[in-house]
């Protein structure tokens, strides 16, 4: 089964915080708007992280899920 909703991705995977905020800031960044950018992370705190800089930046934070130490971010663009 192959995941057609999202036009990006980036594995953020071993990186602590900030890092995954910070590299998925950029990386939407030069994304158009309304595109989704999917996110792979294993810091816990980006749980909590990639919540807030949604809010504060405007972009939609689409569907947070956790499998094992793997969370994994659908963010739209705004």
């Amino acid at each position: 089964m192959s995941d057609v909703n999202f036009e990006e991705l980036i594995d953020l995977t071993g990186l602590l915080c900030p890092l995954p905020v910070l590299k998925a800031r950029k990386r939407l960044e030069s994304m158009q708007s309304g595109h989704v950018l999917k996110v792979l992370a294993t810091d816990p705190m980006s749980a909590i992280d990639m919540s807030h800089f949604c809010n504060e930046q405007g972009h939609v934070l689409l569907s947070n899920t956790k499998n094992g130490d793997l969370f994994t971010f659908r963010i739209k663009r705004k």
